[in-house]
């Protein structure tokens, strides 16, 4: 199939504070292989810190919007102008190997029945962590914890036309404190259609492991775990499924202070804490 056969790709980009690690996504995108895509880059800044950027990739086909904070607020921002049959929504700080838009195209053009792909996260070694799963698989209810991340996530037009927006009392820069897990959420919606999502860990898309300290671990703990428990409580899983995330982290707590390893024994408990606060709320 020849590329300019291949579907036609929006980026929906949400980004605020961030200029380096925007400038070093958009370069990798200047690299891409397949050039049937858009760039919808939403802007929540307050200022215009991100115009000699944009101005220095005039080869992009780039969109600039306009949001006020909120990450799902943003992306829901963008969704509206969406034209393209693939969309995908890369964090401002991850990089795309070169080919990487080319094959998720010519997956989704080989393949008619396909309504979605997500890939694995890895960092600048090529290396993810280990609780990302290997085996290529469609995606559940049940098995898409360790299998999808926001920028990772390509889905066809008509299925995110289908689900529509994201869920805004999740995300970074929500009003409560269940600031991740919106991509998960759409997810489960998704999949809760009856759509098909595959999960293939050879795509692959970089994102730095930042270095955390003990306290901001912690905290990062409570905030996914309630995201989840919120999740959890909401899409209404079984309660052998809650049982299952509730008891995980006490376990991972439990191995850690055998190890002697405060810091990762304080993380599980916390992620407990949160998961258990996010679904009794």
């Amino acid at each position: 199939m020849a590329p300019r056969e291949l579907p036609s790709i929006d980026l929906v980009v949400a980004t605020v504070d961030r200029v380096d690690e925007v400038e070093r996504l958009l370069t990798s995108l200047e690299a891409q292989t397949h050039r049937a895509f858009r760039v919808l880059l939403v802007d929540q800044n307050d200022d215009d810190r991100l115009r000699p950027v944009l101005a220095g990739h005039p080869v992009l086909d780039l969109s600039h919007v306009r949001a006020a904070r909120g990450l799902s607020h943003a992306r829901n921002a963008a969704l509206r102008a969406l034209g393209c049959e693939i969309v995908a929504f890369p964090d401002d700080d991850c990089v795309f190997p070169p080919d990487l838009l080319e094959r998720v195209s010519r997956r989704f053009a080989l393949d008619p029945g396909l309504d979605g792909l997500t890939g694995r996260a890895v960092d600048n070694d090529g290396r993810s962590s280990e609780s990302w799963a290997r085996d290529a698989t469609r995606l559940t209810r049940e098995n898409l914890w360790n299998r999808a991340i926001s920028f990772t996530i390509f889905l066809r037009r008509s299925l995110v036309d289908h689900v529509g927006r994201f869920d805004e009392q999740l995300g970074l820069g929500a009003a409560g404190p269940w600031s991740s897990g919106e991509e998960t959420d759409y997810l489960v919606r998704a999949l809760g259609d009856g759509s098909r999502i595959e999960y293939d860990p050879t795509l692959v898309v970089r994102h730095d492991e930042k270095e955390l300290s003990p306290s901001e671990l912690s905290s990062i703990g409570v905030r996914d775990g309630a995201s989840l428990g919120y999740i959890l409580r909401k899409h209404r899983y079984p309660l052998r499924t809650v049982g299952g995330m509730l008891i995980r982290p006490l376990g991972g707590a439990l191995l850690a202070a055998a190890r002697r390893d405060g810091t990762s024994a304080r993380f599980h408990l916390s992620t407990f804490r949160g998961r258990l606060l996010g679904y009794r709320s």
